[in-house]
C-alpha cells in the first residue's frame, strides 16, 4: 500500500535556515515541502494556495511573528496541522504556542530524523512538544502580565518614549507609565529594560 505524502508549508525569516530544513525535509520519501514563505504575514496566503498538510513555522519573523499566524491559520484552516519549529525555545513561546493551536513545537537544532518524525506525529493527530521545553514551561507558568502590560512592554523594547508609546497604543502617558510600573513589579525587575529582558527571556512578549 502507498503511503499518501504528506504535504508541507515552511516559514522562516532566514531563507538559508528554510532552504536547509527544505532539502532535508524533502529526503524523506513520504515528505514533501511545496512552499516556502520567508514571513508572518503569507503564511495565511501560502496555505490557501499550496493547501499544505502541515505547516513549519519560526516564531520570530516579520509583520505577523509564528504565534499569530498560527492563530490565523487555525482560525482559516483548523484541519492543517502547525509545528512550530524555532530557535528561541522560551517555556513561555510553547504556552503561547499551545493557545494558540500549534500541534508541535521543536527547537532547530533537533536532529533531522527527530524533525521529520515529529511532523508525522503532528500529522497523525497527536502533540509533540521538546521534553525539555515542556517541562520548563511547566516551572515558569502562566505570564503574570495583563494583556495590556504586555502591550505597553512590546512598544517599550526598541527603547520608545513614553509619549511615543502612548500615541502608538492609544493610551494617555500616565496610563502607560502605570502599566510599566505594573510590569516592572511583576517581573521584579529594576527597571522598564529589565522587565522587558525578562519578560522576553520567558517568552511572554
Amino acid at each position: 500500500m502507498t503511503t499518501r505524502t504528506i504535504r508541507l508549508l515552511l516559514a522562516d525569516d532566514q531563507a538559508l535556515v528554510r532552504g536547509a530544513l527544505a532539502a532535508l525535509l524533502n529526503l524523506e520519501p513520504d515528505l514533501e515541502v511545496v512552499g516556502e514563505v520567508g514571513s508572518g504575514d503569507a503564511v495565511v496566503d501560502a496555505v490557501r494556495d499550496k493547501r499544505p498538510d502541515v505547516a513549519l513555522l519560526d516564531v520570530e519573523m516579520p509583520g505577523m511573528d509564528g504565534l499569530e499566524a498560527t492563530a490565523a491559520v487555525k482560525a482559516a484552516f483548523p484541519e492543517v496541522r502547525v509545528l512550530i519549529v524555532t530557535t528561541f525555545g522560551r517555556p513561555g513561546f510553547v504556552r503561547r504556542a499551545v493557545q494558540a493551536g500549534a500541534a508541535g513545537f521543536v527547537v532547530k537544532d533537533t536532529p533531522a530524523r527527530q524533525l521529520a518524525d515529529a511532523v508525522r506525529r503532528v500529522h497523525a493527530g497527536l502533540r509533540v512538544v521538546d521534553p525539555a521545553l515542556a517541562a520548563d514551561s511547566l516551572v515558569a507558568g502562566e505570564s503574570p502580565l495583563t494583556v495590556r502590560e504586555t502591550d505597553v512592554l512590546r512598544a517599550a523594547r526598541d527603547g520608545a518614549s513614553v509619549a511615543t508609546i502612548a500615541a502608538t497604543l492609544f493610551l494617555s502617558e500616565g496610563t502607560v507609565r502605570n502599566h510599566l510600573s505594573s510590569a516592572i513589579g511583576k517581573t521584579g525587575a529594576a527597571n522598564r529594560a529589565g522587565a522587558v529582558a525578562i519578560a522576553t527571556d520567558n517568552g511572554w512578549l
